[in-house]
């Protein structure tokens, strides 16, 4: 069994490489039986998520603590276990959390490929944690990124990312008016712990699309109401309409239905479902995650690590 540590995982899934791996496996398919969820203690929550298909079968556990803040540490924390689906030995234990972050990036930016205007090049970050860190590298592999900002409650980390930003080559500054930035923005990707809407609907322009990364319990939400009137609607997966708390509180207050969602991502992959359809259509894509995805990053994985040693055996 190889053991894959955070530097090999993370260069062996470039985003160029990934979002196409992802798209494969959508339209292909694959085993995702529901996760698991336990709480551990007051406040901390553990995902266990299976996926398989006829190579392949992998289960990642995933824990979140969201005191972890106070604690200087990150809020999740994930290890990735990769088996052979014919004999169930085990091939490698790899990074979960590379695996996590670069897949749900990876995830949104193929969705906003589909959804987003094709001339969309001013993107607005909300947060500034490990996954919104890694938010512009992706959009930038479907899109023609000009402009980045970044907000957060907390400007410290805001003014770090940007650091980061300009150092990579991105025209990045701090957004330090939210309303503002959002009014500015054709891609809003809000990757937060919000329990309390951040983004109002009203802000948001004809033609923009926002990307909802951060909810993924029904505690947590990233939207007010009127980001969902009147948008074009679509998910990862049909989970989201029974995990986001960004969908479960408009449904139930009758501002859209299950029936309204445009379309999942696989039928986006797929073209059973339309995307973006003019330039004053507004969309909004909202994700809670899937095993298919940590699947399909996981195989990648296996596959860089593959022709890495075959071209260490080449004379």
């Amino acid at each position: 069994m190889q053991i894959i540590d955070a530097a090999a995982t993370r260069a062996a899934l470039p985003f160029d490489a990934l979002i196409a791996a992802l798209e494969a496996l959508f339209i292909a398919g694959c085993t995702t039986p529901a996760r698991h969820v336990h709480r551990i203690g007051a406040t901390g929550t553990s995902l266990i998520m299976p996926a398989w298909q006829a190579d392949y079968f992998g289960v990642k556990t995933v824990n979140i603590f969201p005191d972890n803040r106070a604690r200087a540490v990150p809020a999740l924390f994930s290890t990735y276990m990769l088996y052979d689906a014919v004999s169930g030995a085990p091939l490698a234990q790899i990074d979960g959390d590379e695996i996590t972050a670069r897949r749900t990036v990876a995830a949104s930016s193929l969705a906003a490929r589909y959804l987003a205007r094709p001339d969309a090049g001013r993107l607005l970050v909300v947060g500034a944690g490990r996954v919104a860190s890694l938010l512009a590298e992706a959009y930038s592999a479907v899109r023609p990124l000009r402009q980045v900002q970044v907000w957060s409650r907390t400007p410290d980390a805001a003014t770090a990312l940007v650091g980061t930003l300009c150092a990579q080559g991105y025209a990045a500054t701090v957004c330090t008016d939210l309303e503002a930035g959002v009014r500015q923005a054709d891609i809003v990707s809000c990757a937060t712990l919000s329990t309390a809407p951040l983004i109002r609907g009203d802000w948001l322009q004809p033609g923009s699309h926002l990307d909802l990364i951060g909810g993924f319990t029904p505690q947590m939400v990233e939207a007010d109401d009127a980001c969902f009137a009147g948008a074009a609607i679509y998910v990862d997966t049909e989970e989201a309409l029974q995990k986001a708390g960004d969908l479960l509180g408009p449904m139930a207050r009758g501002v859209f239905s299950a029936a309204d969602v445009q379309g999942t991502l696989a039928q986006l992959c797929r073209g059973e479902r339309e995307g973006c359809n003019g330039d004053a259509a507004r969309t909004v894509f909202k994700s809670v995650g899937s095993a298919l995805e940590d699947l399909a990053a996981a195989m990648l994985v296996m596959q860089m690590q593959a022709a890495i040693a075959q071209t260490q055996k080449s004379p």
